[in-house]
């Protein structure tokens, strides 16, 4: 008969292996969250200039609308000045 004894060095290992994923996962799901953030932030600077661009051909309700939400900015004035400065 063979006896088979477990050290506990096979608990620390495991136990060590375990700490080590948690600090590579926990790094990568910071760095996804963040390049997802940012991600949003070009995407509404895109939306804005490219909103923008479309009120200096053509000056509709609804793009001074979709601009007022983009912007938080409610008179069509400030968004005039507003465009004025992002389009030059």
């Amino acid at each position: 008969m063979k006896f088979e004894l477990k050290t506990e060095n096979d608990n620390y290992s495991k136990s060590f292996s375990l700490v080590l994923r948690y600090f590579l996962i926990l790094p990568l799901i910071l760095i996804l969250c963040d390049i997802a953030l940012k991600l949003g932030i070009i995407s509404m600077h895109y939306q804005i200039d490219k909103n923008c661009r479309l009120l200096a051909v053509e000056k509709s309700s609804s793009n001074f609308e979709k601009l007022s939400r983009l912007s938080n900015l409610k008179s069509k004035q400030k968004i005039w000045e507003f465009c004025r400065e992002v389009v030059k």
